[in-house]
């Protein structure tokens, strides 16, 4: 060959081929180590003791073993588990859980206001890292009340997040009385705008301006949430989220096992849209990638 008479012996040539080898093998094996992170899942049975004055409680089981079956089959490497609202403050199966994966999961609880440090604590050796407010069809919470003011005082010295579930109307006036606080928020399902107004939300649009404080995170989970026309929303919402907070503070979730939705969603419909929403490949990799450090991982 003409190449291997021009300076190249044939054994030059086969080492020549054998690093290019080892160069590919190495950068698949750091593309395959990047982690992948579901940030938005629910696991729970019917054992399980049932919060009062509940909005809602499936009929169904989302046991630990399938949320994991799910993590495997779409190739994540890592999990958030979020306390479901109807299971109110027992957090009990969710650190179960928590333990029983050894590591591959975090979690986010939901603790009533004055709970102590010694209780959040232990929550924080089981690897949770931070609490959820599920406000829908909820009052909103006095941030300035004294039992507030200690627990998101706690919320901050551990290095917690404060995730919100909430319509964007509401979180617009929410979220900067946490940044008050010191602590780091997370939004939930694209922020839940009016589905009638869409990206021309007036809460939707205050918040993008939020981006700036680089303390918030936003989920980009669960567009079926927000509307029938969700997804045509999520593909109008995504670039705007994009250009005001980042890659790096875009979040996706599952939303698995799809509450309330059970009939038309599944775990791979939930991560194929994330394929059709950022078609960027290294994009999209940041964005499962990133959550890595918000969650300590």
């Amino acid at each position: 060959m003409t190449f291997v008479s021009r300076g190249l012996t044939r054994r030059q040539f086969g080492a020549g081929l054998g690093s290019l080898a080892a160069m590919a093998a190495t950068t698949a094996r750091s593309e395959a180590a990047l982690p992948t992170i579901d940030t938005h899942a629910h696991v729970f049975h019917r054992g399980l003791k049932l919060a009062p004055g509940r909005r809602y409680a499936p009929d169904y089981e989302a046991p630990l073993a399938l949320y994991l079956e799910q993590l495997d089959r779409s190739g994540m490497s890592n999990g958030v588990l979020v306390q479901p609202s109807f299971l109110g403050t027992d957090n009990s199966y969710l650190v179960a859980c928590l333990k029983q994966a050894g590591g591959r999961l975090r979690g986010i609880a939901v603790v009533d206001p004055a709970a102590t440090t010694d209780e959040l604590r232990v929550l924080d050796r089981a690897g949770v890292v931070g609490i959820r407010l599920n406000l829908v069809g909820q009052p909103l919470p006095d941030l300035a009340a004294g039992e507030w003011r200690t627990l998101l005082g706690n919320v901050k010295a551990m290095g917690w997040q404060v995730e919100v579930q909430r319509n964007a109307s509401d979180l617009a006036l929410l979220a900067p009385q946490l940044l008050a606080h010191g602590v780091t928020v997370v939004l939930d399902h694209y922020t839940l705008p009016d589905s009638k107004l869409g990206v021309a939300d007036p809460g939707f649009r205050s918040l993008l301006k939020l981006g700036a404080t680089r303390s918030i995170w936003i989920k980009i989970s669960a567009p079926y949430r927000n509307g029938a026309a969700g997804e045509d929303f999520a593909k109008q919402a995504f670039p705007l989220l994009r250009g005001a907070y980042g890659l790096d503070r875009l979040l996706w979730g599952s939303d698995w096992p799809h509450t309330q939705f059970e009939a038309t969603q599944s775990y791979a419909k939930s991560r194929l849209f994330l394929d059709t929403l950022i078609v960027d490949k290294s994009e999209r990799a940041q964005v499962l990638a990133s959550p890595w450090p918000l969650f300590r991982f």
